[in-house]
């Protein structure tokens, strides 16, 4: 057994801590439940009339109710651990103690239940409302708070959490990822919760995934497994500062998760409500796998755009051309293109700017009219161009980004983020227009309209190339300051709202320097992201197993670069196991590799269906052994496609595939091997679906950077 850990054994004589009022000993009058089909939440009301949890993991149930059993639990009022609420009343007072008042269940128009749990406070008008929302049968929980001010005058929110789940403190572990510019999601820690508060979280405001996603798993038998155990995903919807914090104090864990409260009181006014973001839960009680494909199903109706619509085969021209192009170099791009089988050009940054024209990364962002030396009719014609060969065109921009050298810059100094008295900040050379501005949000929108608007343009890239280091805001009242790490989301959000919705037809690639901005509060308005700008292979299969615990492949950028010098069988195999696109200079491939590429868009176009809409399952794990492997299964389970990447020499051991139908017989073959390389023994022959995941499948890859890809049908 634990020990517990009570403040009053140090402070025995203080009347607020004593025993009888930090255990509260309390009989449930009340109690409910919101759930799934294998997930459940239990609620009590206790004779205090307070809101409490019973703990998740839970082996026995006492009668009796804690106070660090309270759901969402208050600062002030005789609650010492880490709250989940903290108000300052407009009188000045710093406590709040929310009372039960009501339950009410309802039904969206998809079928899925929402459940809202209104709370109030006694002594202040300041009501809460506590939000879930159950996906029945994919075991997921969308779970959010409101909060409204009635008082007569302004209350200031201190903290205000998303969320505050109840778990029991018994073999807990936390999964979480820290990376940094190209190492996204390629440091996964594992660690157990121990006493004290375990925090996640950001303070860079924008780009603010840098360092650590908001995603992570808990997990209830230890550390977690792929086809066993309980575990609990976590993502929160939220593209700014966040905080997700683990409160152990010595009887329970509180999850605590949402907008950090760092820098960011928020006032609200009389009449005016104030909704936090949205947290994603996923049960499982069979490993992280099982966690996954729930989450990836439940992206792909709600979490993404198009998320039933295969991607094109994209090729981008930064590779070959950096910012040094005209119209003819980037036209001679395109029949090359068209000649491997790629679908879809996308021209990247460089084609803006002309008194302070974007030849490099110093200068001519907020410019956005076409460079007239480089385009001098615009865009109209390369788009034009490009669907004369068949191919779909797309650009790059970053509306939210300012060079100090640009017309911008020189025309409304004060539209930046910056701090006055202090020296400008610069990071890539640019800093970040303030959204909370009308004139800057009417701008940004000015410029995405024009552009999007431009014939024949169907695809746009939506970059954001820093964070914020110097929060201040020339708009905002010396006394909102603190408002401008929430407001320059949401206004940011209504911005992506209104492009998704002003162009259904276009789609989005979310960007952020990389891997910057990845979650599923801005992916909801894009059908992909670009997970990292390193695109090296052998650190891209690490990278998209971790990322894809929490989205779906379909959704994960991946592209054949140079980077790392692999070889173009290894690269393309690795990028056909996500959304495949490409960033090299055709011109310039040889004659193999040229082939070689052709040869990867070809299988992948067969089995793009089956890589976007299948069900994922890992099979062996890139950070512990000397290869990857994962494999995908049609929903009818009659297809099925296996990757294997190897990473390190190693024996050309079967790899077992998972998810087949035990019964059906399938037939193996290799797409697109690579030259020279002998045949997989099982090529063209038929075993039970049974067979192969008990005997595996020998592939044809046994030394560093190889990899093969087989597809599995019936």
């Amino acid at each position: 057994m634990r020990p517990k850990f009570y403040l009053f054994a140090l402070c025995a004589t203080a009347s607020w801590l004593t025993a009888e009022n930090s255990r509260a000993d309390l009989v449930a009058t009340n109690s409910f439940s919101i759930g799934t089909k294998n997930f459940t939440l239990n609620f009590e009301v206790g004779h205090d009339g307070r809101l409490y949890q019973r703990a998740i993991g839970a082996t026995a149930v006492n009668e009796k109710l804690l106070r660090t059993d309270e759901s969402y639990p208050q600062a002030g009022d005789g609650y010492v651990w880490e709250p989940a609420l903290q108000i300052t009343h407009a009188d000045g007072n710093t406590s709040t103690s929310l009372i039960f008042d009501n339950l009410t269940r309802t039904t969206d128009n998809t079928g899925r239940e929402i459940t809202q749990i209104q709370l109030h406070d006694p002594a202040y008008p300041v009501q809460v409302a506590l939000n879930f929302r159950a996906d029945q049968a994919r075991d997921v929980i969308e779970q959010w708070t409101k909060i409204v001010n009635h008082e007569s005058g302004v209350v200031t929110l201190e903290r205000m959490a998303s969320s505050s789940l109840v778990f029991a403190p018994t073999n807990v572990h936390l999964t979480h990822f820290f990376g940094d510019w190209a190492k996204e999601m390629l440091q996964p820690i594992t660690e157990p919760i121990t006493p004290g508060t375990k925090v996640l979280d950001s303070k860079l405001g924008v780009r603010a995934d840098q360092f650590q996603n908001p995603s992570f798993v808990v997990s209830l038998d230890g550390p977690p497994q792929e086809t066993g155990g309980r575990v609990l995903a976590g993502s929160l919807e939220w593209s700014g500062s966040f905080q997700c914090a683990f409160d152990d104090n010595g009887e329970n864990i509180h999850a605590l998760c949402g907008v950090n409260p760092f820098a960011s009181a928020y006032h609200l006014n009389p009449g005016e409500t104030f909704t936090t973001p949205k947290m994603i839960w996923v049960w499982s009680a069979n490993g992280l796998g099982d966690m996954s494909r729930k989450l990836h199903s439940w992206a792909r109706d709600y979490g993404m755009r198009d998320g039933h619509k295969t991607r094109a085969v994209l090729l981008n021209n930064w590779e070959a051309t950096g910012f040094d192009f005209n119209f003819n170099r980037i036209v001679g791009l395109y029949d090359p293109a068209k000649e491997i089988g790629t679908e879809l050009f996308l021209l990247d940054d460089g084609w803006f700017g002309n008194k302070y024209p974007r030849v490099n990364d110093h200068a001519g962002l907020g410019d956005w009219q076409p460079n007239k030396k480089r385009l001098p009719e615009g865009l109209a014609p390369l788009a034009s161009e490009a669907v004369k060969r068949g191919l779909r065109f797309g650009i790059w921009l970053e509306p939210e980004m300012v060079n100090p050298k640009s017309e911008l810059f020189e025309q409304h100094p004060e539209w930046v983020i910056a701090q006055p008295k202090r020296a400008l900040e610069l990071q890539r050379n640019q800093m970040v227009l303030d959204l909370t501005r009308p004139a800057v949000q009417a701008f940004e929108w000015s410029n995405i309209s024009n552009i999007l608007s431009v014939p024949d343009i169907t695809y746009a890239k939506w970059d954001c190339n820093r964070y914020l280091t110097q929060p201040g805001s020339s708009y905002l009242a010396a006394g909102r300051q603190s408002h401008l790490w929430i407001d320059y989301v949401t206004a940011l959000y209504a911005l992506m709202d209104k492009t998704a919705k002003t162009f259904p037809d276009t789609e989005l690639m979310l960007c952020s320097g990389g891997g910057g901005r990845v979650d599923y509060g801005a992916l909801k308005y894009f059908q992909e992201f670009w997970p990292s700008d390193n695109t090296d292979p052998t650190q891209r299969v690490p990278m998209q197993w971790d990322y894809s615990y929490f989205f779906p492949p379909m959704a994960i950028a991946s592209h054949v670069t140079h980077w790392g010098n692999r070889p173009m069988h290894f690269a393309c195999s690795v990028a056909m196991s996500a959304r495949f696109g490409m960033d090299l200079d055709l011109n310039k491939l040889s004659a193999a590799d040229k082939a070689v590429c052709a040869g990867a868009i070809s299988a992948y176009k067969q089995i793009r269906d089956v890589t976007a809409f299948g069900d994922l399952y890992r099979l062996e794990n890139p950070h512990e052994t000397f290869r990857g492997a994962i494999n995908f299964v049609s929903p009818d389970r009659a297809r099925a496609v296996m990757f294997a990447f190897q990473l390190k020499d190693g024996e050309a051991t079967p790899v077992h595939p998972q998810g087949l139908d035990p019964a059906k017989n399938y037939t193996v073959h290799e797409l697109n091997p690579a030259p020279g390389r002998a045949a997989i023994p099982a090529a063209g022959k038929t075993f039970t679906g049974e067979e192969l995941m008990r005997d595996g499948i020998v592939p044809s890859c046994a030394h560093a950077v190889e990899a093969s890809v087989i597809e599995i049908s019936s």
